[in-house]
């Protein structure tokens, strides 16, 4: 089965500005590509009421046992994966809890699927395969907003009641006629007419940016503007989490070096094992009874246990 619309986006229409771009030298080209990219922060700005109207009903989602989704082909579908596999180690979140689906499965991400975009029921099978529900949030992500695979996955998110938000720089197109909530920066056409892995995939990932960061920022995994709950897979993340616990805890590197060792390596236990002074078994209980945020640990601990 097949979409059919006789609906052109504007992400597929010629760009006026850039129609000598075969002519011109590297230098030229470039600025023209630099001053097209110019206007995507701009379209950006314009659509933050819907970028926040999504965030609030997806930190609503994750507080009831929900998950977030993303869902999309090509460079779109890529653009989710990405976004996806960096929340864990940023935000020590599980794997789980933000999920990428792209279609055609995980080989598109390196390699080319085109025939994937085009089947209507595929999205809403690969939801299902991953155990979407009613209590899930989607993003589903389409430059112009027609793609069948990820037009689909919208319809069968709003048939069974989750938050289907859709992502686009095409206005009224297919996608957006189906989605609850549509985010729509209008980045315009091209410098290459349909490449859309330029503006619109610049345009998506700072969205997608937007939406995790804020909605894991709004769930307590970050303190201030630190990431308190980094996970330490590497040198350089684990001299992020020493020089984290010098500031929250005021330690000296010595001791915040000890404070991560007491704690096997665990930010967020040695966060709340070095400002209660409880044990680390205290400390992991703590935070897994408040879904591993730091602040709300702490407060679960009793006072008599504070600095």
């Amino acid at each position: 089965m097949t979409l059919k619309s006789a609906y052109v986006p504007v992400t597929e229409a010629e760009n006026p500005r850039t129609s000598n771009l075969s002519s011109l030298s590297s230098l030229e080209i470039i600025a023209l590509m630099n001053d097209e990219d110019a206007l995507v922060a701009t379209a950006v700005r314009a659509v933050l009421p819907d970028i926040a109207k999504a965030i609030d009903q997806i930190v609503e989602r994750l507080r009831n046992s929900g998950r977030l989704f993303y869902i999309g082909t090509g460079t779109s579908g890529r653009l989710g994966v990405l976004d996806a596999s960096e929340c864990p180690p940023t935000f020590g979140v599980s794997a789980d809890l933000v999920q990428a689906i792209i279609g055609g499965g995980y080989d598109a991400c390196y390699r080319a699927v085109e025939a994937s975009e085009d089947d209507v029921d595929a999205g809403a099978r690969d939801l299902k395969g991953r155990g979407f529900s009613s209590r899930d949030a989607l993003v589903a992500i389409a430059a112009s907003g027609r793609t069948p695979y990820t037009v689909g996955a919208v319809k069968h998110a709003r048939r069974i009641g989750a938050l289907a938000i859709a992502l686009t720089c095409a206005p009224d197109s297919p996608i957006t006629l189906a989605a609850e909530i549509s985010i729509i920066p209008i980045v315009g056409p091209e410098a290459i007419a349909g490449s859309t892995r330029l503006k619109a995939g610049t345009a998506q990932k700072l969205v997608l940016n937007m939406l995790s960061t804020a909605t894991m920022v709004r769930l307590g995994y970050v303190t201030g503007n630190r990431m308190t709950n980094v996970q330490t897979r590497n040198e350089k993340l684990r001299a992020r989490a020493i020089n984290i616990l010098m500031a929250e805890n005021d330690l000296a590197l010595a001791a915040a070096e000890a404070a991560l060792a007491a704690a096997e390596g665990d930010l967020p236990v040695a966060l709340v094992m070095s400002k209660t002074r409880c044990t680390l078994e205290e400390a992991r209980r703590a935070l897994n009874e408040t879904n591993r945020v730091v602040s709300a640990a702490i407060d679960k601990l009793p006072h008599s246990q504070l600095n």
